[in-house]
């Protein structure tokens, strides 16, 4: 079961990265390889933190 419920959390943090890296190139003018990383970067974080903040609220 520690399997499934480790599976589900990759799951959702990567639901939240992908639209954050999206929105992330959508508002940054010039692409190079140091913007898409901090880019990535920033949105993994936030990602986990919008994961925490999720499971604050909904109590689980």
């Amino acid at each position: 079961m520690k399997g499934r419920r480790t599976l589900l959390a990759g799951a959702e943090v990567a639901a939240w990265w992908v639209p954050l890296v999206a929105l992330w190139l959508v508002l940054v003018s010039t692409v190079d390889p140091l913007e898409l990383a901090v880019g990535a970067g920033a949105s993994a974080v936030t990602a986990f933190v919008a994961r925490g903040a999720r499971r604050a609220v909904s109590g689980r």
